[in-house]
């Protein structure tokens, strides 16, 4: 039986190596905020740029960790990804409350990571989508399409673990998805750490300074 991944961190080293050498011009998107530690490593490992995607999944009131779908944004725009088996028995209503509430979570985190700097731009670049695993997908959906309006050169989803379906079911939508561990019986990302804290608004802060200063100007 494969141990878990001590943190993070480790998972980021861990998926650098599935991930081996990327040609063309390279930008690794941790998805907020869990996704951030882990690609710190892969942008390292590629010496590519590091930068945040936030991405925020529409809850379904009441089971919050039920996906109605989920909300991407690349600078301005925002794109949406409905999870119709949740989505078609709630009221039009109801999901574009949550919508709206999620919409001003997404704008706090823009501030609070990016503060004064320019909007992401991935136009002809190769996106590394990084987050710290695959449950259900429905964010990651959700970056895949909004990184896509914004003419990449290819999109990849990278994460440490995740279930077969839904890398089954990415794979359709992203050029590539990679994927290091794919548990036999899979219930949730955490089963694959050992420390699966919460991951904080500093914490991504830190983790974007450090990989900036890092990379050497121009």
């Amino acid at each position: 039986m494969r141990r878990p991944y001590l943190d993070r961190t480790a998972a980021g080293r861990a998926l650098a190596e599935e991930l081996g050498t990327v040609d063309g011009s390279v930008l690794v998107l941790g998805l907020a905020r869990g996704g951030v530690p882990v690609a710190a490593p892969v942008a390292d490992a590629l010496d590519a740029e590091l930068d945040v995607l936030i991405v925020r999944k529409l809850g379904l009131p009441g089971q919050p960790e039920l996906a109605m779908g989920a909300i991407a944004g690349v600078g301005e725009e925002l794109h949406v990804v409905r999870n119709e088996p949740v989505a078609r028995s709630v009221d039009p209503e109801t999901i574009e409350a949550v919508r709206q509430e999620e919409v001003g979570e997404l704008r706090r985190r823009e501030q609070a990571y990016r503060g004064d700097r320019p909007p992401i731009d991935v136009r002809d670049r190769v996106v590394i989508l990084v987050d710290d695993g695959l449950a259900t997908g429905a964010t990651m959906r959700a970056a895949v399409a909004a990184v896509r309006r914004h003419r990449p050169a290819r999109v990849i989803v990278a994460v440490p673990v995740g279930g077969i379906d839904c890398c089954r079911r990415l794979s359709q939508v992203a050029d590539q998805v990679v994927c290091a561990w794919i548990p036999q019986y899979f219930s949730a990302v955490g089963q694959a750490y050992r420390d699966f804290s919460p991951v904080g608004d500093d914490e991504v802060r830190q983790v974007l300074a450090d990989s900036t200063a890092r990379r050497p100007e121009g």
